[in-house]
C-alpha cells in the first residue's frame, strides 16, 4: 500500500518563514508543500484551490489575520487541519484560535523535527498542544458560561463514563494516562473519546479542552482526584 502524501499550505507574510518551512517540508517523501499565501485573504483562496490536509497559519498578517481565515476556511467546510505559527506560547490570540477551531499552534522557532512531526500528527487526526500548555492557555483566557444552550444539552447525553472520560481529556491527559486511571484499555479509552467528540460534534481533544473550560465543567486552577 502506498503511503498518502500530506499537502501543506504555507501562510506567512514573511517570504523567508514560508521558504524554510518549504525546504524542510518538501525533504520528507511523505510531506509536500501544494501552496503558499502572504495573507488571510490569501489562505482563503489558496485553502480553496489546493484543498491541503494540514495549513500552518500565522497568527499576526495584513488584509485578514489568521484568526479569522481559519475560521472562515472552516466554516465554509473544509475538512483540513490549521495549526496556527506565533512566537509567543501564551497569546490570547492563540486562544481565540483555538477557539475557532484550529488544532493547535507551534512556536516559530520550532526546530524541523517539531515542524515534521507536528505536521504528520495533524494530519493523523490528533491535536497539536503538550497538556501543561493547554492548560496555562485554557486556565488564563476561558471564561466560564461563555456557551450557548445547545452545548450544555449535548453535554449531558453523555453517560457517566464518558463524562468521566471527557473531564480527564480536558486536563490533557493522554490515551494511556486516562487507562490507567480508570482501569481500562487504551483501545476502550480511544473509543470513548471518539464518541464524545461525535457526540459534542467537535474537532479534536483541544476542542474539548476549550468547551470544558468554557462550559464550567472543569474550573480554572482546580484538582481532579
Amino acid at each position: 500500500m502506498t503511503e498518502r502524501t500530506v499537502r501543506v499550505l504555507v501562510a506567512d507574510d514573511q517570504a523567508l518563514v514560508r521558504a524554510g518551512f518549504r525546504l524542510i517540508l518538501n525533504t520528507h517523501h511523505d510531506l509536500e508543500v501544494v501552496g503558499e499565501a502572504m495573507d488571510g485573504v490569501q489562505a482563503i483562496a489558496e485553502a480553496r484551490r489546493v484543498r491541503p490536509d494540514v495549513i500552518l497559519m500565522d497568527i499576526r498578517m495584513p488584509e485578514l489575520d489568521g484568526i479569522e481565515a481559519t475560521r472562515s476556511i472552516l466554516d465554509a467546510g473544509s475538512n483540513c487541519r490549521i495549526i496556527m505559527l506565533t512566537t509567543f506560547d501564551l497569546d490570547e490570540y492563540v486562544y481565540a484560535a483555538l477557539q475557532a477551531g484550529a488544532s493547535g499552534f507551534l512556536l516559530k522557532d520550532v526546530s524541523p523535527e517539531q515542524l515534521t512531526a507536528a505536521v504528520r500528527l495533524i494530519a493523523a487526526g490528533d491535536a497539536l498542544l503538550a497538556p501543561s500548555i493547554t492548560r496555562r492557555l485554557v486556565e488564563r483566557f476561558a471564561r466560564p458560561s461563555g456557551v450557548h444552550d445547545d452545548a450544555h444539552h449535548l453535554l449531558a447525553s453523555l453517560t457517566p463514563r464518558e463524562r468521566e472520560v471527557f473531564e480527564h481529556v480536558a486536563r490533557g491527559r493522554t490515551n494511556a494516562e486516562i487507562a490507567a486511571t480508570l482501569s481500562l484499555s487504551e483501545a476502550t479509552v480511544k473509543t470513548h473519546v471518539a464518541r464524545i467528540l461525535s457526540k459534542l460534534d467537535l474537532r479534536d481533544r483541544v476542542q474539548a479542552v476549550v468547551l470544558a473550560y468554557e462550559s464550567g465543567v472543569i474550573q480554572p486552577g482546580s484538582s481532579m482526584t
